[in-house]
C-alpha cells in the first residue's frame, strides 16, 4: 500500500479533523497487506491513530481511525441507538469494530452505519438508512439530511485539508510528519 494513497484518501484523519477514512487498495497477497498494516499501525500508535482491514475482497477494504474520537463519537445517544438496535456491543469499541468487519464480511447489504465510525453526524447516517440514501438535503463527502450549513463548510475543511496534505506531501513532507498526535 502506497503511502500516497493513504493521503490521498485519509488527509483529514491523520490531521485529526475527522474520526476515520475508509478507502479501498489493490494487493497481491493478503500476507503483503497484512504486512503493511502492521508498519502502518506501528508508526501511528504513538499518534493515536489506528489501522485495520474490514473486508479482503479484490481489493482490501483499509479503516485508519482515531480510537479516542471514535469512542466519542460512538458515545452519541443517536449513533447508539442506531448501532444497538443493528446489534452492536455499544460499550466496547473493540467489539464495534469486529461487528463492523463482520457485517462487511457476511452480509449481503451494505453496512450503512459505517458512517458513524467515519465521523459523519448521527442524524445524517440515520437519515441515510431510513431514506435509503434518496431525499438528501445536499451532498458532499456524505449525504446530509441535517444541517447543511455545517456540512459545507466541513467538506471544504476535508478538502482543504487533502489538497494540503497531497501538496505538502509531493514536495517531500515523510507521511509520518503529516500525522497529527493527539
Amino acid at each position: 500500500m502506497s503511502e500516497e494513497i493513504v493521503i490521498q484518501h485519509c488527509s483529514p484523519t491523520l490531521a485529526g479533523m475527522k474520526t476515520g477514512s475508509l478507502f479501498s487498495c489493490a494487493y497481491d497477497a493478503q500476507e503483503a497487506i497484512d504486512m503493511d498494516v502492521e508498519e502502518l499501525n506501528n508508526r501511528f500508535a504513538k499518534k493515536g491513530l489506528q489501522v485495520v482491514i474490514l473486508k479482503y475482497a479484490r481489493r482490501a477494504l483499509i479503516y485508519i481511525y482515531r480510537r479516542i474520537q471514535l469512542a466519542k463519537d460512538l458515545s452519541h445517544p443517536k449513533a447508539k441507538q442506531i448501532l444497538s438496535s443493528r446489534g452492536y456491543d455499544i460499550d466496547d469499541i473493540d467489539s464495534c469494530i469486529r461487528q463492523l468487519k463482520n457485517r462487511f464480511d457476511n452480509y449481503a447489504e451494505f453496512p450503512h452505519e459505517v458512517g458513524l465510525f467515519l465521523g459523519y453526524p448521527p442524524e445524517d447516517v440515520e437519515g441515510f438508512i431510513r431514506f435509503g440514501g434518496r431525499n438528501c438535503k445536499c451532498f458532499g463527502c456524505w449525504k446530509v439530511y441535517g444541517n447543511i450549513e455545517a456540512a459545507h463548510q466541513c467538506f471544504e475543511r476535508f478538502k482543504k485539508c487533502t489538497a494540503c496534505y497531497c501538496e505538502r506531501y509531493h514536495r517531500g513532507c515523510p507521511l509520518d510528519a503529516l500525522v497529527v498526535a493527539q
